[in-house]
């Protein structure tokens, strides 16, 4: 049955101002529930993006102010076309107005032909200041380069300027052909340490393992953690997926004795670099934590010795270079960091720095003069920390990767963090990003997160988005979008309210996945979105059309109890067996989930049902891989079959699929067990911080991984791919 809200209530003021806004007013829960959304919630989110109605009174009035708006802007402030198809951009106009239009294009120079008028839509006329606004058209030409443009309309003695967006029809699929199919690992990268780290695995231990997982492997591509910026000074926070930046990166991952001008340490500064070093290379050693704090602590004093060397003529205009190029988010990023350095962490508190001086006042200004070189030294480690990722890929190329790094977009941003400060229109206040309820979060979840304004987005011509796209294809062959939904909607949660009372926010999503488009052909990249959970339909064909992957994961391939064959599986996907926020397949099959679950009070039942549950998937499991001849049916049946033999089975339907990505958890080669993240739970388990180990979690350092037996049987089958 279609779920459908009434007339009536489609009619009511306030839900004709949320739609016209963009939020959605009921949507159709993972059960196939349907919800409408409360007055109180669409109030709240209304209110969050500058639009008043307590009453229906106010929202008639505020709708009516929105609407003649926007019929006095000539047209919108950002245009979308794809490349190769003619299309036509309405213009509001009087009745007997003709408008005009021109292109200067993005390297600047000007379109050679004017734009012809066009049919308009045959919408009746508004009513505007005494007069009427008729809609007219402009055409735009199908040979429009691909790329980001000004659209300058002019009517009468009226000029308007907005960008145009002109994207290919889909990101083409890039990757050389090969006998093989494009297959790779995923890692955590801190947690790969090497003989040679400090501590945290680094950009150098990533450039040696793509080396390595393409010699000793085959592999095309390394998936890691997101690598966005992060707090310059301890406590650091562990979890990837919660940064201050997204347009910058983390330079804690920097290797101090991989910079250049480390090799002209004078003796005295060279014996305090190798203390500190050495301070460090315990760390390696501890088989239960990754200790980001005191790496940071030694490290960061050794980068400072280096950065204070000075650089060569040739180096330092490198370096301005790379300043000038980043432009405002590199001061944005450089400035809050050297807040948080000389004021302390910055804190919801409305006595705390970053609520009490914005990027432009007096005390912002003293502190930048007081403090000139560690202002610099930001700016510093940042331009190093995106060169040693730059070489890090530069090596996977070398080697023959066919992608090389495949970088992870976070969903959002912390809320006190560099991009919301230093631009706060960018972002909406009073509300926060998570997800309704679902099967595994009965309650919703809240992720803290500031969501993306899209008024903003639409008035600047999404140039926060497209610089962070830019910035990190930068330095990739292929992005992992997390929640890729959130281009489509977001759910957003009013202050004070729980997660079950939200909203979806949509989002103009051609113009964003265009941008991914248009970044991703620049450099021949891929584009992977994370699309697990409620799909709309929608999503699920705009994903398909633009040739975004999506993601398959075997262990919820499953549906009424019984897993998908994977002949089943769609093709336009990554596939893996597990994720992050799940342990390992051995840790898996042998209940980890079950017992963590019950050690950190995560159960919403019994455990007795929990447990009943996980014997009855895998159960299921065992039954989809030997009906495929995965698995020996008589070694199941006599329970003579062993983890291993259960988790390269896995892999062998991995590789019977016809997804056109594979990708094998580098913690299922090496027997590992435990989990990198536990949903739900912050410091009662040590997200973020499990260093790579085997069955017996004894520490696999990056020296010994391509060596480990039973991970080069697990490489071996999903060369078979």
């Amino acid at each position: 049955m279609e779920h459908v809200e009434s007339n009536q209530r489609l009619h009511r003021p306030l839900i004709e101002l949320a739609r016209a806004v963009g939020l959605s007013t009921s949507y159709v829960g993972q059960n196939d529930d349907y919800h409408e959304i409360e007055d109180e919630v669409l109030v709240a989110a209304l209110k969050s993006l500058g639009f008043e109605a307590s009453d229906a009174s106010q929202a008639r009035a505020t709708l009516k102010t929105l609407q003649d708006a926007r019929h006095r802007e000539l047209i919108e402030p950002t245009v979308f076309m794809t490349a190769g198809e003619a299309s036509t951009v309405p213009v509001h106009a009087g009745a007997l107005d003709i408008p005009a239009g021109r292109i200067i294009l993005e390297n600047g120079e000007e379109y050679p032909r004017s734009l012809m008028p066009a049919s308009g839509d045959g919408a009746a006329a508004y009513p505007l200041d005494d007069g009427f606004v008729v809609n007219a058209a402009l055409e735009l030409p199908a040979d429009l380069p691909v790329g980001y443009h000004r659209l300058i309309v002019t009517v009468g003695e009226r000029e308007q300027t907005s960008t145009l967006i002109c994207a290919p029809r889909s990101i083409p699929w890039a990757v050389p052909e090969a006998q093989i199919r494009p297959w790779g690992w995923m890692a955590q990268l801190y947690s790969i340490r090497s003989r040679s780290s400090w501590g945290v695995g680094d950009f150098a231990d990533l450039a040696q393992l793509l080396v390595q997982a393409k010699g000793q492997t085959g592999a095309d591509f390394v998936l890691v953690n997101p690598m966005h910026a992060a707090e310059p000074v301890s406590p650091l926070t562990p979890s990837p997926y919660l940064p201050v930046s997204r347009r910058l990166v983390n330079f804690t991952y920097i290797r101090p004795q991989a910079i250049q001008e480390y090799q002209l340490l004078g003796e005295e500064s060279f014996a305090q670099v190798k203390a500190a070093y050495e301070a460090c290379l315990p760390l390696n050693d501890n088989p239960d934590h990754i200790d980001r704090d005191t790496m940071w602590k030694h490290k960061m004093r050794a980068l400072w010795l280096i950065y204070k060397l000075g650089r060569s003529v040739e180096r330092q205009r490198e370096f301005a270079d790379y300043v000038t190029t980043c432009g405002d988010d590199l001061e944005a990023y450089a400035t809050w960091c050297l807040a948080y350095d000389k004021w302390g962490a910055p804190s919801e508190k409305p006595d705390s720095w970053v609520n009490r001086f914005g990027k432009d006042s007096g005390e912002i200004k003293v502190l930048r003069e007081q403090y000139p070189d560690t202002l610099d030294f930001y700016r510093w480690m940042e331009w190093i920390a995106t060169q040693q990722l730059d070489e890090a890929q530069r090596q996977a190329e070398h080697v023959g990767m066919r992608i090389g790094v495949m970088s992870d977009m976070a969903v959002g941003v912390h809320p006190q963090g560099a991009e919301v400060w230093w631009n706060p229109d960018r972002y909406v206040k009073g509300v926060t990003v998570g997800a309704p309820p679902d099967y595994f979060n009965q309650q919703g979840q809240n992720w803290s997160q500031p969501p993306l304004n899209p008024v903003e987005l639409e008035r600047t011509g999404y140039l926060s988005y497209r610089n962070m796209v830019h910035g990190m294809f930068a330095h990739a062959g292929a992005l992992r979008i997390d929640h890729i939904l959130g281009l489509f909607r977001l759910w957003w949660i009013p202050a004070g309210m729980s997660a079950v009372q939200g909203v979806y926010v949509n989002y103009r999503s051609e113009a964003m996945l265009g941008i991914l488009a248009i970044e991703a052909s620049r450099v021949n990249g891929i584009v992977v979105g994370e699309d697990l959970g409620v799909v709309p339909q929608y999503v699920a064909d705009s994903l398909i059309r633009h040739e975004v992957l999506g993601c398959v994961v075997e262990w919820f391939e499953q549906r009424n109890g019984k897993f998908r064959a994977p002949s089943q599986w769609r093709e336009c996907a990554l596939a893996s067996v597990n994720t992050h926020d799940m342990p390992p397949d051995a840790g898996y099959l042998n209940y980890e989930h079950v017992e963590l679950h019950k050690r950190l009070g995560l159960l919403t039942g019994t455990a007795e049902d929990f447990m009943a549950s996980a014997v009855a998937e895998q159960k299921a499991m065992m039954s989809m891989l030997v009906e495929g001849g995965f698995l020996n049916e008589d070694e199941v049946k006599n329970r003579t079959v062993g983890e291993q033999q259960i988790v390269e089975a896995q892999y062998k339907a991995l590789t019977a699929s016809s997804c056109k990505l594979l990708a094998a958890a580098l913690t299922d080669g090496v027997g590992e067990r435990r989990a990198q993240n536990q949903p739900g739970t912050n410091n009662e388990y040590p997200n973020w911080r499990i260093p790579l180990g085997d069955s017996e979690a004894k520490n696999v350092l990056l020296e010994d991984l391509f060596t480990n037996k039973r991970l080069q049987s697990l490489a071996a089958i999903m060369r078979t791919a």
